[in-house]
């Protein structure tokens, strides 16, 4: 039995740690039998049963973020994928037509839903950099999205899960799952991560900018402000883009950071374009804020897959 949980540990299995309390369990009460000749196996089994019970931990509070995402997978699915057409693109600024088609939407299912897998570095201000892997849902008939977070702070695992859907948003980030490091909700969270939602149409879901609940106006060629309403909240972004087509910078004045309750101006500025499932994205970004001291790189993201309408 514990040569099955050490296979299942290497090979990340995520039952391992209920073989892991089974053995631990098994080896005391056969401790207990010979407790003098074998008391010192008691530590092992200890230490054992608390990597178990951590793991359990991150398990279950990753476990509500899967219930949210096949809750909102169930309300979508079903939906019409209508196709896109040019004349979807005809309301919208020129420059903004130029990256639809450079993106490759013409002729693609509308997006209802969208899959990502994120990896990078993260950091908070005045600290160190940490790696990090996520796994992203977002939905598009009702605003959702729902980011899990898999961190690694000095050799330990700290999840985080952000969730914004219906009339609320919240962050949350615990040590093994179970004890709270970061907590964020409220209006301000709310607003800050409508401008998150908006961010992620504008450049891992572009299709989705037909929207109608987008009011565009053009700056001049390349430059273009837009605003994204949703539950009564309306948020605004400059986008900028290169003779190319690309989208290569957001900014936005909306965006609250919320560890200290004020409106920054945020950016993310993007690049490596390439091919993700038929359509030409940036795989590279970095989320700024752009403090009174200067700027402020707290997030180094690779794009790793994209997936819509869970195909």
């Amino acid at each position: 039995m514990l040569g099955i949980t050490a296979v299942a540990f290497a090979f990340s299995k995520q039952w391992w740690w209920a073989a892991a309390i089974l053995v631990a369990l098994l080896s005391q009460l056969l401790i207990f039998t010979a407790w003098q000749d074998a008391s010192f196996g008691s530590l092992a089994n200890l230490i054992i049963l608390v990597a178990a019970l951590l793991q359990l931990g991150t398990i279950r509070f990753e476990d509500s973020y899967r219930q949210e995402v096949a809750d909102s997978q169930e309300r979508a699915r079903g939906l019409p994928l209508e196709t896109i057409t040019e004349a979807n693109l005809q309301p919208l600024p020129p420059a903004v037509q130029r990256y639809l088609r450079y993106v490759g939407v013409v002729g693609q299912p509308k997006v209802i839903s969208m899959f990502a897998e994120i990896s990078g570095q993260m950091c908070r201000k005045g600290g160190a950099y940490f790696s990090m892997t996520a796994a992203q849902h977002n939905f598009y008939d009702q605003p959702t999205r729902l980011f899990f977070m898999k961190g690694q702070m000095f050799g330990l695992t700290v999840p985080g899960y952000h969730r914004y859907q219906d009339q609320s948003a919240m962050r949350h980030v615990r040590l093994f799952g179970l004890f709270p490091l970061v907590k964020a909700d409220g209006e301000a969270m709310f607003e800050a991560d409508t401008v998150t939602q908006f961010n992620d149409m504008c450049l891992m879901a572009p299709a989705t900018l037909i929207d109608k609940r987008i009011t565009w106006r053009s700056i001049d060629e390349l430059t273009v402000e837009a605003t994204f309403s949703n539950q009564g909240v309306t948020i605004s972004a400059w986008l900028y883009f290169n003779d190319e087509g690309q989208l290569v910078n957001f900014v936005s004045h909306d965006r609250w950071d919320v560890s200290d309750m004020k409106q920054y101006p945020f950016s993310t500025p993007v690049s490596r374009y390439r091919q993700l499932n038929s359509y030409n994205l940036p795989t590279y970004g970095e989320a700024i804020w752009h403090y009174p001291d200067g700027g402020f790189v707290y997030g180094k993201l690779e794009i790793n897959n994209v997936v819509y309408n869970g195909h």
